[in-house]
């Protein structure tokens, strides 16, 4: 501290400064009494000594300061280098507002430097996800490949089957890339809800349609219990798609000739839409984990599914402010549920 930049330079500069003051006080007093007397000398010793004393506070005061600003350094590289944020000291003028304003810049650091390792780790996990994902249906396309090329296989029937199992692993592969791209740029940040005043009973609807060919080979029915004029602030197009990841969820683990139901419930506080279906219902061990990638609670259900439509569905409705949730009863029924506050 002794030897700090400021020091010296404060050294220098009242050395300079108190010499010049003292030539021109013994100068000036000289000139009023016109010879060197006791008195003169006297003068000019109490002016040095007025010195001495306003350069041991002036000194005092400095090094105070600069352990002070020192201290601060320290802390923000205490912030910087470690996990732990020592408590922040307050203090009154601009010291503590220093202080406070450093706390908040080192803060603002540290969450930026969060959300950068966050994005890279979600990167990285998107990449490894989509290429563990891909080895299965690409090695089984190879081998399909193969088979069919080297002529080993003569049979038109058989042919046929092959060639229809390569058209399912293609769509698989495109749906499995779509969506994974779809929930990376929402995770991301990337996509932009616009929550707009929709149509609920519209938006409904739309997404029923989008799956009625599937539940028609099912012969399964969607029944929708929603006021006409039932409002909703959300964006509807991807509200759309996230009901109809549900409603196929749904009808994949419902049995045939089953009920899907599609309820609205509306209060002062919020809105709720219920997707209910009578299928074969959720373990309670299964339950936490239905929303992660690639998580498939019976895999014998629709085979070329990729789990992944749970995931992109509450991606959508957390991106849009809203929350699911899901009740479910093994063997008896599954129930999601969007709120979506006012």
């Amino acid at each position: 501290m002794k030897n700090s930049y400021e020091l010296r330079k404060f050294n220098k500069y009242y050395i300079v400064w108190g010499s010049l003051l003292l030539l021109g006080f013994s100068v000036a007093a000289y000139a009023v009494l016109h010879e060197f007397t006791a008195r003169l000398w006297i003068m000019i010793g109490a002016c040095f000594l007025v010195e001495v004393m306003i350069y041991v506070i002036a000194i005092m005061e400095l090094r105070h300061i600069c352990r002070d600003v020192r201290q601060a350094t320290d802390i923000m590289i205490k912030m910087v280098d470690n996990d732990d944020i020592p408590p922040e000291p307050y203090e009154q003028g601009e010291l503590g507002e220093l202080y406070s304003n450093l706390y908040k810049l080192v803060g603002a650091l540290r969450d930026s430097k969060d959300k950068e390792q966050q994005e890279k780790k979600f990167l990285r996990d998107i990449m490894s996800d989509i290429s563990h994902q891909l080895k299965t249906p690409l090695a089984a396309l190879v081998v399909f490949m193969d088979l069919l090329y080297d002529g080993r296989v003569m049979e038109a029937e058989k042919r046929k089957e092959i060639i229809n199992e390569s058209k399912n692993q293609l769509t698989r592969m495109e749906w499995m890339v779509l969506s994974m791209l779809k929930l990376a740029r929402i995770e991301a940040g990337a996509i932009q809800f616009e929550n707009v005043s929709c149509n609920l009973k519209t938006l409904l609807y739309q997404s029923v349609e989008s799956v009625t060919y599937l539940t028609k080979e099912r012969g399964q029915s969607i029944h929708i219990s929603c006021d006409d004029n039932e409002q909703l602030v959300c964006d509807g197009d991807w509200l759309v798609e996230g009901i109809i990841n549900l409603l196929k969820n749904a009808s994949d683990y419902s049995p045939e000739n089953g009920k899907i139901e599609i309820e609205v419930e509306k209060t002062s506080m919020y809105t709720r839409i219920y997707v209910k279906d009578n299928g074969m219902g959720i373990p309670d061990e299964d339950l936490p984990n239905i929303f992660k990638r690639f998580y498939r609670v019976n895999k014998e259900v629709n085979p070329n599914s990729v789990g992944i439509g749970l995931s992109l569905t509450k991606s959508i409705v957390e991106g849009m402010g809203g929350k699911i949730t899901v009740r479910s009863r093994l063997g008896e029924y599954t129930h999601f549920i969007l709120t979506f506050v006012h």
